[in-house]
């Protein structure tokens, strides 16, 4: 096997067609590779294509053409063993309500041929923090547990690959913190590539090592979280003065804006200015620097600037 969990190469996925319909084209010729034990952020806005790609990783949805090597196997010649690799935690709470989360693991892993000799759903039930809850009905569990519960099926066969589709939405902060532990700990200590969507960026810029961005069924960025938030090279410097600012700095290429604290916010492209000339415009505009702070790009304006021509 390569160094890579997944290899997508040309997927295309066409939607319609029948009874005269427009055809949609979901995936449009997706080429992409994800990293053995990486921890990797799918984001895309509404209706990109990331639930499509996701379904078709897990065998819900059919592709209409490309390649898919899932652990080194292709989909199309080795659909068990491709599909024994991954795991997926869905964004719905699809539960029976009248089985216990220990039935519920032991129902996902005899589904998934695991040999009760090898089944682990009590270590499981401990990891996502169940154990009390083990022989309750899923109907009593709250939603937060629920969703925990989900994390657990999604482990019962020891999946190397664990997909993860909008896992932290709507839940609380002590959830989230929980998940993200565990998430970590699968990935440090098992090596686990973890595959990430999400609508919170900042949960992506925090936890991610790589991020793949989808824009209308294309791959439109795929690079290192570091890299990604290095294309953009604008920064804004924060001047507190020693007293109200009279004038502002003014200079080619700066933004300034006064906030409400009585700071100055000047905003500039480190392509074209330096952060001396910055300084020098301060002077020149007579304001005395009481404290100086810089705001670096985050991935909300990666996100924002390769997506808006949408």
């Amino acid at each position: 096997m390569s160094g890579n969990a997944i290899e997508i190469r040309g997927l295309v996925k066409t939607y319609g067609g029948a009874k005269g319909q427009p055809e949609k084209q979901a995936l449009r010729g997706v080429d992409l590779d994800i990293p053995t034990g990486s921890v990797f952020g799918l984001l895309g806005p509404n209706g990109a294509g990331k639930s499509t790609l996701i379904n078709i990783l897990a065998g819900l949805v059919v592709k209409t053409a490309g390649q898919v090597r899932i652990w080194g196997f292709d989909q199309d010649v080795n659909p068990r063993q491709s599909r024994a690799a991954i795991g997926v935690m869905p964004q719905e709470l699809n539960l029976d309500p009248f089985f216990t989360p220990r039935a519920a693991l032991e129902v996902q892993a005899g589904l998934y041929g695991v040999p009760k000799s090898q089944r682990r759903s009590d270590e499981i039930l401990a990891l996502i923090g169940l154990e009390d809850k083990a022989d309750a009905y899923a109907r009593t569990l709250s939603g937060g547990m629920r969703r925990r519960l989900l994390l657990g099926k999604a482990l019962v066969h020891h999946p190397q690959i664990l997909v993860l589709d909008e896992p932290t939405a709507g839940v609380d902060i002590e959830l989230r913190q929980m998940l993200w532990t565990n998430i970590r700990r699968l990935n440090r200590e098992q090596g686990m590539t973890i595959i990430l969507t999400t609508h919170y960026l900042e949960e992506a810029e925090e936890m991610c090592d790589q991020i793949a961005i989808i824009n209308q069924g294309q791959v439109v960025a795929r690079d290192s979280t570091a890299n990604l938030l290095g294309q953009m090279d604008r920064k804004t410097m924060v001047i507190h003065p020693a007293s109200p600012a009279q004038t502002l700095p003014a200079g080619p290429g700066l933004d300034v804006t006064r906030r409400p604290d009585g700071s100055l916010a000047i905003s500039y492209h480190t392509s074209q200015t330096s952060a001396e000339q910055v300084l020098e415009a301060v002077h020149d505009a007579g304001v005395s620097i009481r404290d100086v702070k810089t705001e670096q790009a985050d991935l909300q304006d990666v996100f924002l600037n390769l997506t808006r021509s949408a």
